[in-house]
């Protein structure tokens, strides 16, 4: 991952991390990044998430969430719009993820948005990515 893609690379760490079963990931912090953690809090993916203002940078820190039987609850993260072929959607036409089993996070003119808050609220805008 390359640091022009800090979306893309956010997910690759949250990724990873799953897949080690490891309890928890950070990396480096942003709003961006503090407003898709928070989406993904909200629709039940990740545990908490803090920004820790050790050092000269802040570090978001993300708890990850796991069944009674040690696997992930993310099953795949995935991201749509990139830094070379931005992907946008109007409010009529928000689409489901994985048969509205997944969620789509958009940044909106009203901030980061998960698919069924953006449909709630009447707004479109960039598909950032995939969760499921």
């Amino acid at each position: 991952m390359s640091a022009t893609d800090p979306i893309a690379d956010m997910l690759t760490r949250i990724r990873n991390a799953a897949l080690m079963r490891h309890a928890t990931v950070s990396m480096p912090s942003s709003r961006l990044r503090q407003a898709i953690a928070q989406v993904l809090a909200d629709e039940g993916y990740i545990g908490r998430f803090e920004v820790v203002r050790e050092g000269p940078f802040p570090t978001l820190k993300i708890q990850l969430k796991y069944t009674e039987h040690r696997e992930s609850v993310l099953k795949g993260l995935e991201r749509v719009s990139k830094p070379g072929c931005r992907i946008y959607t109007k409010k009529d036409a928000i689409p489901y993820v994985r048969s509205g089993l997944g969620t789509l996070i958009l940044s909106t003119p009203r901030g980061v948005l998960s698919g069924r808050e953006a449909s709630k609220l009447g707004v479109g805008g960039e598909v950032l990515c995939k969760v499921w």
